[in-house]
């Protein structure tokens, strides 16, 4: 998926996505200091947005909180449609298949400091689950499952600064961090209600079921 400039994103679409990690809870972020979108003309004041460009914006922001492309959403979306029933919830079972992805749990659990740099390092092999390695991002964690660095990475300078960084980090409520072993545990399954995501769940599902 070709990126555009983190911040950019952010001012287009409105709303503050945490694409630069650290840096966009400090008084450097772009989008406190030019909360209007880019571009010559964009402070003036904008027309609202049809129905249609409503649910294409709500799709932009999931794709970029995640780090996923139009093709893996897509296919989300669909799998979820698939299993609709009345006692399902939609947007529970879309959060729960974006926020147990392994790249996702990584990031969550403070080994990265983005989501970009989380499926960096899942490619580049530094993590295994249930003590088996896994290089794939979209992977997908289940209940019990166990994260933890690989013994052969744990020499990198990376590493270091993953320990000092963890040791105050709040992980979500359906995850549980052992800062010392450097672990991680699926402990629940997430739901949208304890997620509150800034993007809207029903504008997405509108989108594809056209």
């Amino acid at each position: 998926m070709k990126r555009k400039p983190s911040c950019k994103l952010c001012r287009r679409l409105g709303v503050k996505l945490f694409l630069k990690g650290e840096r966009c809870f400090t008084q450097k972020c772009a989008f406190l200091k030019r909360p209007y979108p880019p571009g010559i003309k964009g402070k003036r004041r904008k027309p609202p947005l049809s129905e249609y460009g409503e649910q294409l914006r709500e799709k932009q922001k999931l794709k970029q909180i995640y780090g996923i492309g139009e093709r893996q959403l897509k296919k989300y979306v669909e799998e979820v449609l698939k299993k609709k029933g009345k006692t399902l919830d939609l947007g529970d079972e879309l959060i729960k298949k974006l926020e147990l992805r392994l790249d996702r749990v990584v990031y969550q659990l403070g080994f990265a400091t983005s989501q970009a740099q989380a499926r960096q390092l899942v490619s580049h092999g530094y993590f295994l689950v249930n003590d088996e390695p896994v290089n794939i991002p979209s992977f997908e964690l289940k209940l019990g499952d166990k994260i933890s660095l690989r013994p052969t990475k744990k020499n990198k300078k990376i590493i270091e600064f993953i320990k000092l960084r963890i040791k105050s980090q709040k992980v979500p409520s359906w995850l549980k961090l052992d800062p010392e072993k450097l672990e991680g545990k699926v402990e629940n399954t997430p739901k949208l209600k304890d997620i509150s995501p800034p993007f809207n769940t029903s504008k997405i599902f509108e989108f594809y079921s056209k």
